[in-house]
């Protein structure tokens, strides 16, 4: 195992893992499925800049948001257990689900200025397309980090993502 922490054996975790029973907290994780709830807000409204460009204003006010951050402000029953769990998210779930936030982060920042790009170009069937083809690569990163907070150490990698923008 190395330098690794034993986190089976680590006391706060077990306690965190023995609270998020039965709560909106993963309890092997300690991760929470209500952050990705930050993203599909954006999400939907990339989608629907086609139809109403007007909303892109709303798209360019929307602003990455840390883990903890989204829970202090949030108004669900186990924020503050989110909260508090996520220093002991043992590493194995926390490092992937990080780089996958960071790399929906970057998206959304690079697609907002791309479509923006399209809608004043006047091309809304271009925005139609590019909203179409980067939300569902957000959405896959998205569906990723879904399974970072149940468990897996799925993620993509920065060249992965380059050939699905093309």
């Amino acid at each position: 195992m190395g330098d690794e922490v034993d986190f089976e054996h680590d006391d706060a975790y077990l306690d965190f893992r023995a609270r998020a029973e039965g709560t909106n907290v993963n309890a092997q994780t300690l991760l929470a499925t209500d952050y990705l709830n930050h993203f599909n807000e954006v999400v939907m409204t990339l989608e629907m800049l086609a139809d109403m460009p007007e909303l892109l204003e709303e798209a360019k006010e929307w602003a990455p948001k840390y883990y903890k951050d989204h829970f202090r402000d949030s108004t669900i029953a186990d924020k503050n257990l989110a909260v508090e769990a996520y220093d002991h998210v043992p590493p194995k779930f926390k490092e992937p689900f990080e780089q996958n936030i960071k790399q929906i982060n970057h998206l959304i920042g690079t697609t907002v200025e791309r479509l923006e790009a399209d809608i004043e170009r006047g091309d809304m069937d271009l925005v139609r397309v590019n909203a179409k083809a980067l939300s569902e690569i957000i959405q896959k990163l998205m569906d990723m980090a879904g399974a970072n907070i149940h468990g897996s150490a799925t993620t993509m990698d920065q060249s992965e993502i380059d050939n699905l923008i093309g």
